[in-house]
């Protein structure tokens, strides 16, 4: 018999390896309501924001065809691109400020791959069953009860995202024309594209690739540490306490932390990653293991907190900062993005107008002193109603104008162009001495009749023949 020991087998890497099944254990909880809560709100505003009318629109639409975006009572036109750069800048820096103060917040309640996880999850325990029992179904010979089981869950899932994709759709068609069309089978071409395709990547997303959306395809588990401090809040599981782990059985007169190893914390975890390793960039803080620790701390009289939301500083027994250089930073400057697009928007008038002199001609004489210039207007009613504007000539030398045609009716979001005369009234009335030559500058006015704040003016230079004035 050889007394040598035999050398360790290295176990092979596998690089391939197919990803192992997670199957997520229902938490129960205070921050497990939290979530259900904030998947409920998100996905109410979701299924219903196409459905609600603001003036004749829906609350949310991107009328492409019309080029007009309405967000709520504004209705943004492609020269309003500022606008919506400006709100993406403010998501941005929402984003980059709390998680900075909170951690990935966001990932555990407000990301739509989290929020619809959470509710095929909910379909999912439904049909088949919490964790113990999806898995029994699953290593179970195929059999009627489990078509049935797996068929309705599949019905209920496939049923939900082909409404999650008509959904998405209703942001760009108005959900009044396109339910009654995809109801009567009538739906064709781009929009029916767009709904197919955007159900079945719910229903793939949600569904089957889940945790792996965020541990491989989301870009943001990857550079979120850029935004960590050590005061950032983190889940933790508070090592010194819990260890060495041991469960009740094996506790009796044996020094052992509060631990008993009961798994919960991993079965809970929709990421299936084991907190008690420690911090891990899967972890989407969903506070899950927190609800589940809780529990049985409870069930064994122990203090909760054995996993908690906490800061590396508070771990290390050091104080917690929230007011640090990096928040005041991006929450100054979140601010002032905030204040900004607030002013700019209470500046802002919904009509557009434009004056292009006439490049035929720079100038008409129709009469004795009489000069005649034409101008090209261009115009869009960003309003949400209709008004009939003026239009009229604010002169900055003392002269008087008359414009043709003054006025025109202008439908809610229309846009159009017109030609317009413009002469001089001086030499008309017999003002010689006050006849006009040379170049002036004049002020064009559109004004809506029934809007007094609804008003534009353009300058402009007005030819009046040869010479100086």
């Amino acid at each position: 018999m050889n007394s040598k020991a035999e050398p360790p087998v290295e176990q092979p890497i596998l690089l391939y390896q197919a990803a192992a099944k997670i199957y997520p254990k229902q938490a129960r909880g205070r921050y497990a309501r939290l979530r259900v809560l904030a998947m409920l709100l998100l996905l109410g505003f979701y299924y219903l924001a196409p459905w609600i009318e603001i003036g004749g629109s829906p609350l949310v639409w991107f009328d492409l065809p019309h080029r007009r975006f309405h967000l709520f009572t504004l209705t943004l036109t492609p020269q309003d691109l500022i606008y919506l750069t400006w709100l993406l800048l403010i998501a941005a820096l929402t984003l980059f400020f709390f998680t900075t103060l909170g951690g990935r917040l966001w990932c555990g309640y407000a990301c739509p791959q989290t929020v619809w996880t959470e509710a095929f999850l909910w379909m999912e325990r439904i049909t088949e069953g919490d964790r113990h029992a999806r898995i029994k179904l699953d290593q179970a010979p195929w059999s009627a009860r489990k078509l049935l089981r797996k068929g309705s869950k599949h019905l209920l899932w496939a049923g939900f995202g082909l409404y999650t994709g008509l959904t998405f759709v209703a942001y760009f068609v108005p959900a009044r024309e396109l339910f009654p069309a995809a109801l009567t089978l009538q739906l064709a071409g781009w929009p029916l594209f767009w709904s197919l395709f955007y159900g079945f990547a719910t229903w793939g997303n949600a569904g089957f690739m889940r945790e792996q959306v965020c541990k491989y395809m989301c870009p943001y588990a990857r550079f979120q540490s850029a935004m960590f401090d050590k005061d950032t809040l983190i889940i933790s599981y508070d090592q010194p306490r819990g260890e060495p782990r041991k469960s009740l059985a094996k506790k009796q007169g044996v020094a052992a932390g509060s631990c008993i190893d009961c798994s919960l914390c991993v079965q809970v975890c929709p990421t299936g990653i084991d907190i008690r390793k420690g911090l891990q960039y899967d972890c989407i803080a969903c506070a899950a293991c927190v609800d589940a620790c809780d529990a049985v701390m409870d069930s064994v009289q122990q203090p909760r907190g054995l996993i908690r939301y906490t800061s590396a500083h508070a771990e290390a027994g050091q104080r917690f900062r929230l007011l640090r250089p990096r928040v005041i930073g991006y929450g100054l400057i979140w601010l002032a993005l905030c204040i900004g697009f607030v002013v700019a928007l209470s500046l802002r008038t919904p009509l557009q107008f434009d004056v292009i002199r006439d490049r035929h001609s720079l100038y008409r004489e129709v009469d004795e002193g009489v000069y005649e210039n034409l101008y090209a207007l261009k115009f869009a009613n960003e309003d949400s109603q209709p008004h009939r504007f003026r239009l009229s000539v604010a002169a900055t030398d003392g002269q008087r104008y008359r414009v043709e045609p003054d006025s025109l009716l202008l439908a809610a979001g229309e846009a159009g162009a017109l030609t317009v005369s413009v002469r001089n009234l001086a030499a008309e009335d017999g003002d010689e001495e006050n006849a006009m030559r040379g170049i002036h500058s004049l002020n064009l006015v559109l004004q809506a009749e029934d809007a007094p704040g609804l008003r534009r003016e353009r300058v402009a230079s007005f030819i009046a023949g040869a010479g100086h004035d």
